[in-house]
């Protein structure tokens, strides 16, 4: 590799001809900074108010007064020192544009070798058919196949996946040619061929297309039966010979199977495809996807030892078949491209509902906040859809000379992916892809970057890579506590950004790692804030400035401000008012679900009481829920802890607005206005939440089908809240 390495640099020396541009903002730049200072400013104001405004004398009650208003000191302090952290994602932003035309004349096929990644763990919830469409979309790259590998890891161990690899395996002696010659887009099958106004009217296209709902109809049927066809044993028998017959998905030796070897045979230009699933053993921890990855890392090196790896969930198909040659305009560039250890590309969804029901595309963090961290020295490594130096990922700085791996036969590597091989080595350490963290992809990227690489986030106008969008409720709000959970581990580990990255990265990175990091803790002050004024509401007393009064002033400015601004933003970033609206609702979902639940267990695993797990999110949905979906009605469906709590919360409010409002309504009217001017503010916040949480209410309340929230929840939060209450009444 390190001979490679040499011969790229001396033989294009001389080209001085920039592969990427940067471009910075710099028109509303200085807007922005006036808003900002100014929401600062008032958020100085609304402390002060907290401070020295005195409340009204009440000697029976002054005692609990002041206690409710210390807290909501110390929980607005914390809402503007946390919106000063998320600001700094703004304050220097960059995008970045490729050349990839200076690419292909510089370099030609002359490129180095590219080993994809893709990872799989259960063929139940990671259906086989949608992973090997991930497979074959990376497989018709933009890229020469001679130089290019493709390796599915099964976590699994499962048949039924390596049946669908080689059946894969033989359709893409097929596809592969029918996207190079046509030039078709997307180069995921199932999506191509999906895609009505995209499928070509040829009778090329419909041979193929027919090819593809034969393998379809074959891997389906398999998967539904679970069982692979007995012909298909006899087809592919020296695969299938590598498992047992008592072998299990935790218990089984390592299976690998090269299925095309693209590097002895090229006559039809195919690239590599390898299958691998490491050994398994109960009394042996396996580290998850980290350690699948590291596997992955290690048996590669022996195969194809590509220098640039590419890493993709299952469920993640290449969209754009020029992302490689996109990456490789950062990591070949002669002037800035040797400090870039990884590309990351945003993490798109193709099943995304119109307004994006639940909230899973994160408009504003893809396309302003990592473009802001881009500027400071690089974006979060966030486990898809990234470009790696494969030395940098194993372990090497910046500045050190790269190592080169010896190829050998496949057969001899398959010590490399056993449970003992990690023993008392590196890997998970210093090497590879580190272990102990739900999300070890953050805190890999940031141990690369404090070994002195930056990173670079790319956002090509055509979308690279499409995943699978959470389709209820429930799956985004797992999904979101594992992620939340990992990030506050990070924070108080030895790899905090706190004090792991001083003087190694930029401050403004630190501030952007410590942002993400800190969503599970901000969810214990969304909490209480949302609590206190609503319960308050209902009790009647007042937390916030009379409406006329003065000190109203910048609680409004700061609410309308930050909100206005926030709309905007998602507005610039491709998104509708009802889509902002719908990130409003799942944002308050996640701090009062999500990120709470990540926080407590984070505790809980830190006193020893509970152990970390790796969550698969399920990939497919059933039929009903699906149409649900597309009709963007919420789907609850399921008994949760998360949804008792929501429920909980949603109800609380209800019952909090719904008193509040009668009390107006006994009152005279010059009554009436005195309370709505005294306690204006908490009327809206209150009604704001309630609205927000109309479609709680429906699945609670008001609808009849399956994706209704469960009958037990339902009654279960009604009765919390209602004792909330009548605890407050008597309080």
């Amino acid at each position: 590799m390190a001979k490679e390495a040499d011969r790229f640099s001396s033989a294009h020396e001389g080209d001085r001809e920039p592969l990427f541009a940067t471009r910075r903002r710099t028109g509303g730049l200085i807007a922005f900074r006036f808003f900002a200072a100014s929401v600062f400013g008032c958020i100085c104001c609304i402390w002060l108010y907290r401070v020295v405004e005195p409340l009204e004398k009440d000697e029976n009650r002054t005692g609990f007064f002041r206690l409710i208003w210390l807290v909501m000191l110390i929980l607005e302090i914390w809402f503007g020192l946390y919106w000063l952290v998320v600001q700094s994602l703004r304050w220097n932003p960059v995008w970045r544009s490729t050349f990839t035309d200076r690419l292909s004349r510089r370099y030609g096929d002359d490129l180095p070798r590219l080993d994809v990644f893709v990872c799989t763990a259960d063929p139940v919830i990671e259906p086989p058919l949608m992973v090997v469409n991930t497979v074959l979309s990376v497989m018709a790259l933009d890229y020469p196949p001679e130089k290019l590998a493709v390796y599915l890891s099964d976590d699994g161990g499962s048949q039924l996946t390596f049946y669908a690899l080689a059946e894969a395996a033989e359709f893409a002696k097929t596809w592969v040619p029918f996207c190079k010659k046509f030039d078709v887009e997307p180069r995921s099958p199932g999506a191509y061929f999906s895609s009505k106004s995209n499928v070509l009217d040829s009778a090329a296209a419909a041979e193929v297309a027919e090819l593809y709902r034969e393998m379809a109809t074959r891997i389906e049927t398999a998967t539904k039966l679970r069982r692979v066809p007995e012909e298909a044993l006899f087809k592919y028998g020296e695969g299938f010979s590598q498992w047992d017959s008592d072998d299990t998905q935790r218990n089984h030796a390592t299976i690998l199977q090269i299925l095309i070897d693209g590097r002895k045979d090229n006559t039809i230009a195919i690239p590599t495809l390898v299958y691998l699933s490491r050994e398994k053993r109960p009394e042996h921890h396996h580290h998850y996807k980290a350690g699948s990855m590291n596997a992955l890392l290690r048996v590669s090196s022996k195969i194809t030892c590509g220098r640039i790896i590419l890493n993709l969930d299952c469920d993640m198909y290449a969209n754009n078949s020029k992302s490689a040659l996109e990456a490789l305009c950062i990591l070949l560039d002669e002037k800035e491209g040797k400090e870039i250890a990884f590309v990351q590309f945003p993490q798109f969804y193709d099943n995304l509902t119109r307004n994006d029901l639940y909230g899973s595309m994160m408009r504003v963090i893809a396309d302003v906040e990592f473009n802001g961290l881009d500027g400071n020295g690089g974006p979060l490594y966030i486990g898809t859809g990234c470009f790696h130096r494969r030395d940098v990922i194993c372990g090497r700085k910046y500045g050190e000379e790269e190592e080169s791996d010896e190829i050998i036969e496949a057969e001899k590597t398959k010590s490399l992916a056993s449970c003992t091989y990690e023993k008392g080595s590196e890997w998970g350490k210093e090497m590879g892809v580190k272990y102990g963290c739900p999300v070890e992809d953050v805190i890999t990227g940031l141990a690369i970057q404090c070994r002195g690489w930056k990173s670079a986030y790319l956002t090509p106008k055509k979308e690279a890579f499409l995943g699978v969008a959470p389709t209820n409720l429930h799956q985004m709000l797992v999904q979101q506590k594992r992620w939340s959970e990992g990030d506050f581990q990070i924070l108080l580990s030895e790899y905090s950004p706190v004090w792991y990255a001083q003087g190694k990265i930029s401050f403004g990175l630190i501030l952007g790692y410590c942002c993400y990091c800190l969503w599970a803790p901000s969810s214990v002050p969304v909490l209480l804030y949302s609590l206190l004024t609503s319960l308050c509401l209902f009790k009647g007393i007042p937390l916030f400035p009379k409406v006329w009064s003065s000190w109203f002033i910048p609680f409004g400015y700061v609410a309308v401000a930050v909100n206005t601004y926030s709309l905007a933003e998602f507005l610039w970033c491709g998104g509708t008012l009802r889509g902002w609206w719908n990130e409003q609702r799942m944002w308050l979902y996640r701090r009062t679900s999500s990120f709470l639940f990540g926080f407590t267990d984070t505790f809980l695993k830190k006193l020893g009481v509970s152990e970390s797990a790796f969550v698969i999110t399920a990939k497919v949905a059933e039929e009903e829920a699906a149409e649900r979906y597309e009709k963007e009605v919420m789907e609850f469906g399921v008994e949760s802890t998360m949804f008792l709590l929501l429920g909980t919360l949603g109800m609380l409010n209800l019952f909090c607005f719904a008193a509040a409002v009668m009390r107006l309504l006994m009152m005279t009217s010059r009554e009436a206005g005195g309370d709505l001017q005294t306690m204006g503010l908490q009327f809206v916040i209150t009604g704001l939440l309630v609205v927000l949480n109309w479609p709680l209410y429906q699945g609670m309340l008001l609808r009849k089908d399956k994706g209704k929230m469960p009958v037990m929840v339902t009654v279960k939060s009604v009765v919390l809240a209602l004792s909330a209450c009548t605890f407050i009444v008597f309080l």
